[in-house]
């Protein structure tokens, strides 16, 4: 295994772990999260806090060296505007966030908690996402 691969591996089982101890895998702490006139838990808003600001941390330390640790370059987003596709993919997705209480990343760390609940929502998604990128090709 390459230490790329390596490294990746290790990335996704952190995350893994962080999402299960926090309890980001329950659907009903998204749905509490959006419940903000009701029975509002921050706890979301917090789990949120702290992945964006070890981003930030690794954005600040690392991209300004210029080169990544284990690749040749970055591999950063070029597009800086807030055009019609991000805006209808953005909406369409916090739809089925806010319905389903799950999005992709703790969909596949459920995989291994409770297989037969949600291999029939990640076939589902895989299908969405494949709709949406003919979608998107076509806007």
């Amino acid at each position: 295994m390459g230490l790329a691969l390596l490294s990746a591996a290790i990335s996704g089982v952190i995350f893994g772990i962080g999402l299960a101890l926090s309890g980001m895998l329950n659907p009903a702490k998204v749905a509490g999260f959006l419940d903000v006139f009701g029975l509002w838990d921050p706890s979301l808003m917090l789990v949120m806090a702290g992945g964006i600001s070890v981003n930030a941390a690794g954005y600040f330390l690392f991209v300004r060296r210029g080169k990544p640790l284990l690749a040749s370059q970055f591999s950063l987003p070029d597009a800086r505007q807030i055009d019609r596709k991000l805006i209808i993919g953005s909406a369409i997705f916090g739809m089925g966030w806010g319905l389903a209480g799950l999005c992709p990343g703790p969909v596949v760390a459920s995989i291994g908690l409770d297989p037969a609940r949600i291999f029939p929502f990640l076939a589902v998604m895989l299908i969405g996402l494949k709709i949406g990128g003919f979608v998107r090709a076509r806007l």
